[in-house]
């Protein structure tokens, strides 16, 4: 069965822009060797296939045999990536300073000691000016073997400063290096476990930290250093639930590269990051107004030449960009609107299938199933939901939990009553075997084992006595995921007040939006006396 993930040719030439595909043409009509014609016969033709399929790229390849095959899929994938190389060094500090580095040591190797030191020491200027300090370490290095093994005239001068030199990166390096491990780490935790669930959850995160953080880390004043310190704290602070240290340390992350907007462009990435856990701190907090702020900052930067000209970073905005307009649907009630966004969606995430990774796809799914889910359209909500269930990832136990429990709210509304004891017994073993029940879920499952045959009279009686209790627990840190993935109290507060769940939050936006006007302008006529 052809499988189109299955080789890595097919998939780097899937990904190449055509203005890639067209350099890489003229690339190789540089040489035009009989090998070379081959590959570019072998390029047409592994760009025609809709999916990897060996025996029918062979048969569009009448000169080539299966035992050459894989010798010319070797030569042509470096080829393309050399091709790509070339065509994509101005736009990248590091392809430049390692093509530096490579003629600085072509110039050591013809014995042109001074001329590969003057190279050296543009390189390691362009190096300090983006922290490069990785490129610092290989650059001093060839330096003091140039200094070392020949005479070069400037040894007595330059023997301390290189030693210093040396010294101060290498340390450089080990700080940077541990503090970018911790905060892989922090990241990994929350990738695979979610939320801390209780206090056990959150001792084990906090002694962690603890042990694992070096002792003078709050020292450092280097951009990279504070830049990965910012991210454990922000990964800390979201796993624990502390959304207004998750909001702190978002700004923070977002200033550094305010402070030094050179860093943008090196570390576009990390600043793509920081943007879209800004706003979803933003969301967490309901802080309508910085919401929109913060996101309009990003669409703007993601209609950059800086963004719309790398893949990676494309992708990476349309996904975070797009996670924060579903939740701007959730903070303003406006459900049905939000569903024009679906087909888009969808079309973007097969366009970019072979890019986003699975974390991503199973967040985006929960997100339009909430969306059809909040709009009223059950079936579809369920349709989403059983991509989440049905996929065997072991990731994100909470967002496999609460896919479940959303699909048993689904059915709940859609009056499946006859399948709401098994559902509710399945999904509850599931999540109490993931050690993953808060008090409201437990609340939440009492509720619906009682109420599925109670007259509407009845019910709404036991709504309202549901919505007490939970209300109860909103201001817990613990049980704050329950309201952040389901808005549990506006569903309930639905059925209380008889009115649509997308009525019930809009109210609250506007409520809030009007509370916000009230405050700006007593403050502006506080500052106008």
């Amino acid at each position: 069965m052809a499988n189109r993930f299955s080789d890595t040719l097919f998939q780097l030439i899937h990904s190449l822009e055509k203005a890639e595909k067209r350099h890489f043409k003229l690339y190789i009509k540089r040489s035009s060797t009989k090998e070379d014609l081959k590959i570019v016969q072998l390029f047409d033709a592994l760009d025609k296939l809709n999916d990897y399929d060996e025996k029918a790229l062979l048969k569009k390849l009448p000169g080539i045999e299966k035992p050459q095959l894989s010798n010319l899929k070797t030569h042509l994938y470096k080829q393309i990536l050399a091709s790509l190389r070339l065509l994509k060094s101005a736009d990248s500090i590091d392809l430049q300073l390692n093509e530096m580095f490579d003629y600085a040591h072509i110039l050591y190797k013809k014995g042109l000691f001074q001329q590969s030191l003057r190279l050296i020491d543009r390189a390691k200027d362009t190096a300090k000016a983006n922290q490069k300090f990785n490129f610092l370490a290989l650059a001093l290095g060839l330096e003091k073997r140039i200094e070392t093994l020949h005479i070069t005239h400037s040894m007595q001068m330059r023997a301390e400063q290189l030693s210093a030199e040396s010294l101060e990166v290498s340390g450089r390096i080990d700080m940077v290096a541990r503090l970018s491990n911790l905060a892989l780490l922090v990241y990994s935790w929350y990738i695979k476990n979610g939320h801390a669930r209780n206090e056990k959850d959150e001792l084990r995160i906090k002694q962690f930290l603890k042990e694992q953080l070096p002792p003078n880390a709050w020292e450092q004043t280097g951009f990279y250093e504070r830049l990965y310190l910012y991210q454990i704290y922000n990964w800390y602070a979201f796993i624990r639930q502390d959304f207004l240290m998750y909001y702190r340390y978002s700004q923070k992350w977002l200033d550094l590269f305010e402070e030094d907007r050179l860093m943008i462009r090196v570390e576009t990435g990390h600043y793509i990051k920081a943007l879209h856990n800004l706003l979803n701190a933003h969301f967490d907090l309901r802080n309508h107004q910085r919401f929109e702020t913060t996101l309009r900052q990003f669409e703007e930067f993601a209609l950059t030449d800086r963004v719309r000209e790398n893949d990676n970073f494309r992708i990476q905005s349309f996904v975070y960009i797009t996670t924060a307009k579903i939740n701007q649907v959730f903070m303003r009630g406006n459900f049905k609107e939000g569903l024009s966004m679906v087909p888009e969606i969808e079309q973007k995430l097969a366009e970019y299938d072979l890019f986003i990774d699975r974390h991503r796809i199973l967040v985006l799914n929960y997100k339009i199933a909430s969306l059809y889910f909040g709009s009223g359209d059950y079936a579809t909500c369920i349709d989403y939901l059983q991509r989440i269930i049905n996929d065997q990832v072991d990731m994100r136990n909470d967002l496999q939990s609460y896919a479940r429990v959303l699909h048993l709210m689904a059915h709940y509304e859609l009056g499946n009553f006859e399948l709401m004891e098994s559902l509710t017994k399945s999904v509850y073993r599931f999540m109490a075997k993931k050690e993953n029940l808060t008090r409201v879920e437990e609340e939440m499952f009492k509720f619906l084992r009682t109420s599925f045959h109670m007259s509407r009279h009845s019910v709404k009686a036991e709504f309202e006595k549901f919505l007490e209790k939970i209300k109860h627990f909103e201001k817990n840190r613990f049980e704050t995921r329950a309201f952040a993935y389901l808005d549990l109290v506006s569903w309930v507060e639905s059925k209380v007040f008889m009115k649509p769940m997308s009525e019930i939050i809009r109210e609250k936006y506007l409520t809030s939006k009007k509370r916000v006007y009230v405050a700006e302008t007593a403050k502006r006529s506080v500052a106008a006396k």
